[in-house]
């Protein structure tokens, strides 16, 4: 796979999980990873990251990594990530320090509980020589089950926009903030959704989705293992080819801010029930807030198998 995607002249690689380093193999897809001048790039918790394996990372060309919080303390950490989460993801950058990794990132999701830690975040960051990454809430996955209770209020989407303007320069944030363009001027920050243009997600069974939160049969363009591997998924797949056809306003024609939104998240769309061609669901100008009132619960979609976990076998005692 990683020869494939040499070939194709892919630069860079996002491993995620689950927790990624528990692949006894995972050193091994690093270093062949670099051999082939793909870059690496992957989220931990930072439980494995002890003082050997700081140094071994360390050591190592094309690699960027990234701890996860969703806290500056425990309390507000650890309510979300599990007791004792906290303390892990410290050790694992104070080892990263020590060990002389350089600039690894600390990883963000915005949620309505820590978007007043946004300054201490970055203060964190600085403080470890690191450089912060904040991403968007999507209702995928995990974020399926938790979006109602942890996704910013109207009010917060307007501070962390503010909060934007003023330190984006110095974050990244990908593409996860380009709704928020609509309140005026763009962000910092990759302006449109990458699904099937830019980026894709290949999972544990080789399935090719357009993006790594649309893991949905709606959203899968075909499997590497078939004929012409990931090739002809990506060069050749109808979903990717009509995903990269301009896309239309839909019913957000009317709406002035299309041109600096373009319709917000496809994945934060379909997954609270919303038409691909709609407001997104956070829109500034609180269309997409009005449409999901109307949309009942149970017939949202849910997210496919999560093949990064083995399926449970009955036990017939």
């Amino acid at each position: 796979m990683l020869d494939e995607l040499r070939d194709l002249q892919v630069f860079y690689i996002n491993i995620g999980g689950g927790e990624p380093m528990i692949r006894r193999d995972f050193f091994e897809i690093l270093e062949h990873s670099g051999k082939n001048g793909i870059g690496v790039k992957f989220s931990t918790n930072g439980a494995f990251i002890d003082a050997e394996k700081a140094r071994r990372l360390a050591a190592m060309d094309y690699l960027d990594i990234q701890i996860s919080l969703d806290g500056t303390d425990a309390a507000t950490n650890d309510a979300v990530r599990g007791e004792g989460s906290y303390a892990t993801a410290i050790r694992a950058m104070d080892n990263l320090k020590a060990a002389g990794f350089g600039q690894f990132k600390i990883s963000v999701v915005v949620t309505r509980h820590n978007v007043d830690q946004l300054d201490e975040f970055k203060a964190l960051a600085d403080s470890y020589g690191a450089q912060l990454r904040i991403t968007r809430l999507r209702p995928a996955g995990r974020g399926a089950d938790t979006w109602n209770e942890l996704h910013p209020t109207n009010a917060q989407q307007r501070q962390i926009y503010d909060w934007l303007l003023a330190h984006g320069e110095n974050v990244l944030t990908g593409d996860s903030f380009f709704h928020l363009n609509a309140f005026g001027e763009s962000l910092p920050g990759l302006n449109l959704c990458g699904a099937g243009r830019v980026v894709c997600l290949i999972d544990p069974i080789g399935d090719v989705y357009a993006c790594p939160f649309v893991i949905h049969d709606t959203f899968k363009a075909g499997n590497v293992l078939e004929t012409g591997g990931f090739t002809h998924v990506w060069r050749e797949s109808d979903l990717f080819t009509e995903l990269r056809e301009p896309q239309s306003a839909g019913a957000c024609a009317s709406c002035g801010a299309f041109d600096a939104c373009q319709g917000g998240c496809m994945a934060a769309k379909f997954f609270t029930g919303l038409p691909l061609d709609g407001p997104d669901p956070e829109c500034v100008g609180g269309d997409g807030e009005i449409l999901l009132a109307s949309v009942p619960v149970a017939l949202t979609p849910r997210p496919s198998m999560d093949h990064s976990k083995p399926p449970r076998h009955k036990v017939n005692a």
